[in-house]
């Protein structure tokens, strides 16, 4: 398996992702000695000459005790307010850890809306690429205080991911309190490590759901898979693994659970569509029109589209769905919601005809147009 992981020790942009378990006490208070082990694994690689994107949680988890709460709460707004106490904390942590070291961390808080809408996306990208450009440590959160139930990544993991795509970066690791994955509870006798996943066949009768120690982080090992299988969609290897062995991670040890990413890195503009936007609405697609989109992979024209669902502007994504109502691939569409209905199961000469030469026009042309895999 070694000779699989060459390309860890040869990346030199290197996205880190840091559980909340991974850097707090039980009690929900930041444990120092946690924050200093991993600044020191990261000023050692960005020494090297490693340029290295630090994705952290642990805002939540570090408001807890100031604020007097026992557990991590369950409600939006007590958790914003953790958030909001806890992030400056976080980061005066960083700033001091990282200042042993004369590095200077600079703090990104993301919304959905800044890897979902493109222009946002451009933006996130020249601001984190100037902050490498001046060597600094970009220390990149969920901004836990404005995001709403509704618009919200969820957990870090899968921003995570996305951050990797959208700094182009060689290699994703993601640390937890667990050292891999493994093929059932590894607190269980007979539960094996899995030191390579290529395929989702590698998964078969693997427990996901396991969440952090103590009940602080947010995702279980399912939404560490899921974000291995959008982070290796772009090309990007992935290294899951405990934080204590991040110094041997980064090495190319073989430690944790290596996802090796796709030979060839799709276009960085459908990796955007399919996996960093969030659908405004559907279009349910008659039979023909799935196997056109998806097998042929033609534009999609109103005569095979039975039905519109949500409320968008042109150039929104929507998703487009088969009978059964499965997403299978998603689209910048040229139409308004309102407009649809009365285009549908017509062709585009019949519509140019009746209503004017602007409506021969796909309604999403191929190239706006990506297939959603599984």
């Amino acid at each position: 398996m070694d000779h699989v992981r060459d390309a860890v020790p040869a990346a030199r942009r290197v996205v880190v992702k840091v559980g909340s378990s991974s850097l707090s006490t039980a009690s929900g208070g930041l444990d120092p000695g946690r924050v200093d082990a991993l600044v020191d694994v990261h000023a050692t690689n960005t020494a090297a000459g490693r340029e290295v994107v630090l994705v952290s949680s642990g805002a939540i988890a570090a408001g807890l005790a100031p604020l007097g709460l026992r557990t991590r709460p369950r409600d939006l707004a007590t958790q914003q307010a953790a958030a909001s106490v806890g992030q400056g904390l976080l980061m005066r942590a960083y700033t001091a850890a990282f200042a042993r070291h004369g590095r200077i961390a600079g703090q990104v808080l993301l919304t959905v809306d800044d890897v979902t809408r493109r222009a946002h996306y451009r933006n996130a990208y020249r601001t984190l690429r100037r902050l490498l450009d001046l060597g600094a440590v970009p220390v990149v959160n969920e901004n836990d205080t404005v995001a709403t139930e509704e618009i919200r990544f969820g957990d870090n993991d899968r921003l995570a991911a996305l951050v990797a795509a959208l700094v182009r970066a060689d290699l994703l690791v993601l640390l937890s309190d667990v050292d891999g994955l493994y093929t059932g509870d590894p607190a269980r006798p007979g539960a094996r490590r899995i030191d390579e996943v290529r395929s989702t066949a590698d998964l078969t009768g693997v427990g996901l759901g396991r969440a952090g120690r103590g009940g602080l982080g947010t995702g279980g090992m399912v939404t560490k898979v899921e974000a291995a299988r959008i982070a290796t969609g772009a090309g990007i290897p992935v290294v899951l693994t405990a934080a204590g062995l991040a110094a041997a991670a980064l090495a190319g040890e073989p430690v944790g659970t290596f996802f090796p990413g796709v030979p060839e890195r799709p276009a960085a503009r459908l990796f955007w569509l399919a996996h960093a936007t969030a659908p405004r609405g559907r279009l349910h697609l008659d039979e023909g029109a799935v196997r056109a989109v998806v097998d042929r992979r033609t534009s999609l024209l109103p005569a095979g589209i039975t039905a519109v669902d949500g409320r968008f502007t042109a150039g929104d994504p929507v998703d487009l769905v088969d009978v059964g109502g499965r997403a299978v691939a998603r689209g910048l569409v040229n139409y308004d919601a309102a407009e649809l209905p009365g285009l549908l199961g017509r062709s585009t000469v019949e519509l140019a005809a009746a209503l004017g030469p602007q409506y021969e026009r796909e309604v999403i042309h191929r190239d706006d147009l990506v297939v959603l895999s599984g």
